[in-house]
């Protein structure tokens, strides 16, 4: 697949505004007929533009994006140089993912969905612990967790908000999703699961008025719920790329040995 039409994104910060100026000066700005999209900034922007393929397909289907790091973390993006980037994205390797479908239902009734690329979680809204009941696949498996929440991450995320959280790593390709508690207090040595790719997660929030939980998939936030469904969305395939010998499973696995 040719690379070679490009259409740019960047961050609000002066820095990426500035290499965004220079990069189109120098290489064009292809627009709807881009065949690549090239995002500069940080890891929060290159999820950002991920939100905005699945939500607006940038008018012809889900584009590859290659970012170039004008951020802090840049955990998804390559390293940034404006020579050759044509090169770095003719030899450029793709990595796939599936996002998070979350359905959450409010305590109102109400029924919101929303994708996740990193993780869904859950948390408690007040000073008071959230009580939840976890089933997979239709099987209760824990009758009540008291924790100040829950998250279920994608091995994209593991690294993340469910690494912090001292959930596992996930490597790319291992067809698992992992389960992960915050700060748990009963059962205390509950530690999360990993489950198979397909399983589809529900969470019942217990306490009603008293124990208030809110569900985020990503940084779309939904309070006050009662139940809340996640599963992978196999439909959706989005493609990262990444220079030479830095593709994304690789990126994960070297942080299993990080010091």
């Amino acid at each position: 697949m040719a690379r070679d039409r490009i259409t740019f994104v960047a961050s609000d910060t002066l820095e990426a505004q500035a290499a965004l100026q220079r990069l189109r000066h120098r290489y064009g700005e292809a627009g709807a007929n881009a065949d690549v999209i090239v995002a500069l900034g940080g890891d929060g922007l290159m999820l950002s533009t991920l939100h905005r393929v699945m939500e607006e397909d940038l008018g012809k289907g889900h584009l590859p994006i290659y970012g170039m790091n004008q951020g802090t973390l840049g955990f998804l993006m390559n390293p940034y140089a404006e020579d050759d980037l044509l090169l770095r994205l003719s030899v450029a390797e793709s990595s796939s993912l599936h996002p998070l479908r979350m359905k959450a239902r409010t305590r109102s009734g109400r029924i919101h969905e929303a994708l996740a690329i990193n993780e869904v979680s859950l948390f408690r809204e007040t000073h008071q612990a959230a009580k939840l009941r976890i089933f997979v696949d239709n099987r209760m498996r824990l009758d009540s967790l008291t924790c100040d929440g829950l998250l279920l991450a994608t091995p994209a995320g593991s690294t993340a908000y469910n690494l912090s959280a001292h959930g596992p790593i996930l490597p790319l390709n291992a067809g698992v999703l992992a389960l992960t508690p915050i700060s748990a207090f009963r059962p205390r040595r509950w530690r999360g699961a990993l489950l198979h790719h397909e399983a589809v997660v529900r969470v019942e929030a217990q306490g009603g008025d008293k124990r208030p939980v809110s569900a985020v998939a990503d940084n779309a936030e939904v309070r006050d719920v009662a139940e809340v469904e996640i599963e992978e969305d196999r439909e959706i395939t989005l493609k990262l790329l990444f220079d030479p010998g830095g593709a994304l499973g690789e990126r994960i696995l070297m942080e299993q040995f990080a010091p």
